[in-house]
């Protein structure tokens, strides 16, 4: 049976002792995929890094390359001109076509999957369910694209709560702040990324969602 290779990362050193760089990263190997996974323990230092807008040569990286670097990150949407934002803490990469659960797997762009073959840094937003929305960065390679999974909550917490409750049973039992955005699709949800507003823009020139680091 195929196994993703899984990394993981911690964003506080003072959980791994032994080692000196920010980011501890311990991989696991696995046969017949190309994807990976990426998680990162969020800590409240990172509150405390002072961030900035990441250009496009951030982007340009191969998937494996660019999921561990988005880790830590800041993704940023602004919202009736306040800011909503979260750490990145889990990515996952799709490598086009030597991936078969990746959307360009065919190799040819499409109306759908052409965000993945164009510029790195940009936003690859589709739809799920005919409800819901993930969003991916492209970067380099044909079709090659990273999976935002999760993130920490860090600006906008009341607002991207509202957002998440508007789908919500009105029986549902109320929402966490650890469950803002602790999923792809309920990230984007919080955010109000969406395929209309999102897709196919350049995150190293958009004026409505970008990376800091």
């Amino acid at each position: 049976m195929n196994r993703k290779r899984k990394l993981s990362a911690s964003v506080d050193g003072s959980l791994h002792k032994n080692e000196k760089s920010k980011y501890f990263q311990n991989q696991e190997h696995s046969q017949g995929t190309s994807r990976v996974k990426t998680e990162s323990k969020y800590s409240k230092q990172t509150e405390k890094i002072v961030s900035k807008k990441l250009g496009s040569e951030f982007f340009c990286q191969t998937g494996l390359e660019l999921s561990r670097s988005l880790l830590g990150k800041k993704i940023v949407t602004m919202w009736n001109g306040s800011r909503l934002s979260g750490i990145i803490v889990e990515t996952e990469a799709y490598m086009g076509k030597q991936d078969k659960a990746c959307h360009s797997y065919s190799g040819k762009p499409t109306e759908r999957t052409k965000a993945m073959f164009m510029e790195p840094g940009t936003a690859y937003v589709y739809n799920i369910y005919g409800m819901h929305c993930c969003m991916n960065i492209s970067c380099l390679g044909d079709g090659c694209a990273v999976l935002i999974r999760s993130l920490q909550p860090i600006e906008g917490q009341e607002q991207m709560m509202i957002h998440r409750c508007q789908k919500r049973k009105e029986t549902s039992k109320p929402l966490q702040e650890n469950e803002l955005c602790n999923g792809p699709s309920k990230m984007c949800q919080a955010l109000e990324i969406t395929k209309d507003n999102s897709n196919c823009e350049n995150l190293a020139s958009s004026s409505f969602i970008w990376i800091e680091g």
